[in-house]
């Protein structure tokens, strides 16, 4: 009987315990709404925790997941412009393609998958971004989507000494729910 119930035991403190770890890199999102419309990004949010981000942990010149963990994801409830590029309401993945000089953003049709998995033949679009250097360091992953004049926004991105930014803008023949 002790050899049952000194195992069960053990089991039934450990997860209280667990339980209690903060997430090392937890969900968060951005959301605006423009022109009664919702735009919603839900992502992991890294820490830099002593470590060098870009172009070691975020690699230059290849793909990231931009966060951590589960893939990030984009709802838009209205039809979007993205600097030019037409983005149909509905449901997608961000990744990223960084370097030192330029990163693109790229918007994916798969949902629902880990931050690692990411299919390039399902890209809707890679988009320019405006790159910036930051005075100080950011230690969290931050994504945010601001509200503009005339149906405008702009997503961002910024994390350690970096930020990348694109302006987007609602179209006026949207009318349907989220999805």
């Amino acid at each position: 009987m002790k050899r049952i119930l000194l195992p069960l035991l053990l089991c039934l403190v450990a997860v209280p315990l667990s339980a209690q770890q903060p997430l090392l890199s937890p969900r968060d999102s951005t959301e605006v709404i423009i022109a009664g419309k919702r735009i919603k990004i839900d992502y992991g949010r890294p820490s830099m925790r002593g470590r060098k981000i870009m172009g070691e942990l975020v690699p230059y010149n290849r793909w990231w997941r931009t966060g951590a963990n589960e893939a990030t994801g984009f709802v838009t409830e209205a039809d979007l412009e993205i600097a030019g590029v037409l983005v149909p309401k509905g449901s997608y993945t961000l990744y990223t393609l960084p370097s030192e000089t330029e990163w693109k953003l790229i918007i994916n049709k798969q949902t629902g998958q880990w931050g690692t998995v990411y299919n390039p033949e399902l890209d809707l679009a890679r988009i320019p971004m405006k790159l910036q250097k930051l005075r100080r360091p950011l230690e969290k992953l931050t994504i945010t989507l601001r509200k503009g004049k005339n149906n405008s926004g702009t997503l961002t991105i910024a994390w350690e000494r970096t930020s990348v930014s694109v302006p987007f803008k609602v179209k006026n023949n949207s009318n349907s729910s989220m999805q």
